[in-house]
């Protein structure tokens, strides 16, 4: 490639280079209740647009209890997808009273199909996929957090 190609590619790249910055992420706890038993996460909090927007991408493991929760300011049908994440995640959809209202397991690494709440939720937990399985989590199980419920 010539010299003056090369300069003009990095000047187009030039306007969309902060979007190729990686958020951080503010951690926190979060609690399931579920079936009598409590399980503590330490969650990633997706607030903003642009944290939303990048999520879980480009990740390639994920501690057993970690995750990633995307909170909205009002309830509303939410739907995600895998773009560009390299591990499969449980997706848990969450109401405004904390109620799991439903449960996506083992989402697809990098597939670009609509996983869509079952109605209007103010969050979506993301664990590492198996996790819901494993801990034997269900709709109607209870998630504990200073965000949700306030």
């Amino acid at each position: 490639m010539n010299r003056r190609f090369l300069l003009a590619f990095a000047a187009m790249l030039l306007p969309i280079a902060p979007a190729l910055a990686l958020a951080t992420f503010e951690k926190s706890e979060l609690v399931i209740e579920s079936g009598g038993q409590t399980h503590r996460f330490v969650v990633e909090m997706a607030r903003t647009v642009e944290q939303q927007q990048q999520g879980l991408m480009f990740r390639n493991r994920m501690e057993p209890n970690a995750g990633m929760l995307f909170v909205y300011k009002t309830p509303q049908p939410i739907s995600m997808w895998m773009y560009q994440t390299n591990i499969p995640l449980d997706m848990l959809f969450i109401a405004a009273d904390g109620r799991i209202v439903n449960i996506h397991e083992r989402a697809v690494p990098h597939s670009t199909a609509t996983i869509a709440s079952d109605g209007p939720v103010v969050a979506v937990l993301e664990l590492n996929g198996g996790t819901a399985a494993r801990l034997k989590l269900k709709p109607g199980d209870r998630v504990r957090h200073p965000e949700i419920g306030k």
